[in-house]
């Protein structure tokens, strides 16, 4: 089983990672886990290239989405949880479920406040081909 579990270092992400972490952390057989996290493109500025490269920018996304998967890494090591980790671009919830599809995964897991659905779950809900276990 390949699961996509999408984290942005928010409570309610952390969350889904504990969920999944205290479910196959028990059985001897783990799944094939991604751990991912995704940044909103920076809105691109006239002549804004002359300033900041695109090393520069790469290296934003890079430093930010390790951030946002600093602890959610760390639980999932503690309990021995085997997973690979990726930062994406993009608008989070097309991201998300692009990355499902082209990667070939059977469940993609998110975290969300318990009093509702936000829009980038709402999205992955609607817009994805497998199924999607959301944790409040």
């Amino acid at each position: 089983m390949k699961v996509l579990l999408a984290v942005d270092g928010s409570p309610h992400s952390l969350g889904a990672v504990r969920y999944l972490r205290d479910h196959f952390s028990r059985q001897s057989e783990h799944p094939e886990i991604e751990l991912v996290t995704v940044h909103r493109p920076v809105p691109m500025l006239p002549n804004m290239g002359k300033v900041i490269g695109k090393g520069d920018l790469e290296r934003y996304y890079d430093e930010e989405g390790r951030q946002a998967l600093t602890e959610a890494a760390r639980l999932l090591d503690r309990a021995g949880v085997p997973y690979r980790s990726q930062i994406l671009v993009g608008e989070p919830g097309d991201a998300i479920v692009d990355r499902a599809k082209k990667g070939g995964f059977d469940l993609i897991c998110v975290g969300t406040p318990a009093a509702w659905v936000g829009s980038t779950t709402y999205k992955v809900m609607n817009r994805a081909e497998v199924p999607v276990l959301v944790v409040k």
